[in-house]
Formats: C-alpha cells, sequence, structure tokens
C-alpha cells in the first residue's frame, strides 16, 4: 500500500489529503488533520496529487487517474453513477436512486454514499438532499460545503455557438 500526502488549498477546512494506492489505482482519498502514515509514493499516487492540485486550482474538473475500488457490487454502481455527476452539479438522493433503476433505492444509495472510500474523485459531495439542503457527507458538511461552492465558481459556463 502507497500513502501520499497533499496540503489542502487555504481556507480548506482540513489541512491534507491522504491518498492510499496500490499497483492498480487510488484505494481510497481522505480529508485528515494530520499525517499518520510514511509517506511511499507510487506513479499512481503522484498523478493522483498532480490531478487535486489541477482540480483545486480549477484547472481540470474530470480526472483520468486508475481507481482501484472495493466494495459490493451495488456500492460499484452506485459509485460509477456517482462520477456521471457533472462538475458543479448537484443531485439528490433521490435523482440518483432512479438513475440506478427504483426510487425505492434511496437509503442504499445513501449508505453506499456514506461508504465511498474515493471521495473528491468519486464526487459524493454532488449528492444533496430532495429538499436541496446539504446531508450526509463523511468528512464533514464544512467540506462539503467548501467543494461544491468552489465547483460552483470554478465551472466553465460554454455559450453556444
Amino acid at each position: 500500500m502507497y500513502h501520499h500526502y497533499l496540503n489542502t488549498p487555504e481556507g480548506f477546512p482540513k489541512p491534507y489529503v491522504h491518498i492510499t494506492a496500490n499497483d492498480e489505482g487510488v484505494t481510497s482519498i481522505y480529508f485528515v488533520n494530520e499525517k499518520k502514515e510514511l509517506e511511499s509514493k507510487n506513479a499512481i499516487t503522484k498523478q493522483c496529487v498532480k490531478e487535486l492540485q489541477e482540480y483545486f486550482k480549477g484547472k481540470r474538473q474530470t480526472f483520468t487517474v486508475p481507481l482501484s475500488m472495493q466494495g459490493t457490487e451495488f456500492q460499484k454502481r452506485v459509485w460509477q453513477q456517482l462520477c456521471n455527476i457533472p462538475f458543479g452539479e448537484m443531485w439528490s438522493y433521490k435523482q440518483l436512486a432512479l438513475t440506478l433503476g427504483s426510487v425505492n433505492y434511496c437509503r442504499a444509495v445513501g449508505m453506499a454514499n456514506s461508504r465511498n472510500p474515493i471521495s473528491l474523485i468519486v464526487p459524493c459531495h454532488r449528492v444533496i438532499g430532495h429538499d436541496g439542503k446539504l446531508v450526509g457527507y463523511t468528512g464533514g458538511l464544512n467540506i462539503k460545503e467548501w467543494l461544491l461552492e468552489h465547483e460552483k465558481k470554478k465551472k466553465t459556463i460554454i455559450k453556444p455557438s
């Protein structure tokens, strides 16, 4: 297992992003207050750091770093669908459940969302309550709010020609 820490931008609620990876891809991304692991970097963690730096600078809206996600088949379906939520947009849990086949999946979608090990790249922060309120972010609602505001500011508006 490889570990890499990235300093977060000024004003971000936590000082570091902790990235873990194996030889196939990123296995987790968490926001942390301190460095608890010795860094042991590989090409994947270095690519992840580069892409996250570009994201924080407003120069990247999608990620290409390989991922190595571990979870149930349903969790993986939810996480894949999260990756289809466009940069700067928000979906409700209900909307996400419907894309997976049924409004009855709302609770299961919420549980899968809360177990997403690769926050930010798999953008669970873009999912909000049906009433438009910010709910349920494992990293903390202050981080969810920061990320959504960042994307709102950096979203490129493409005007039709």
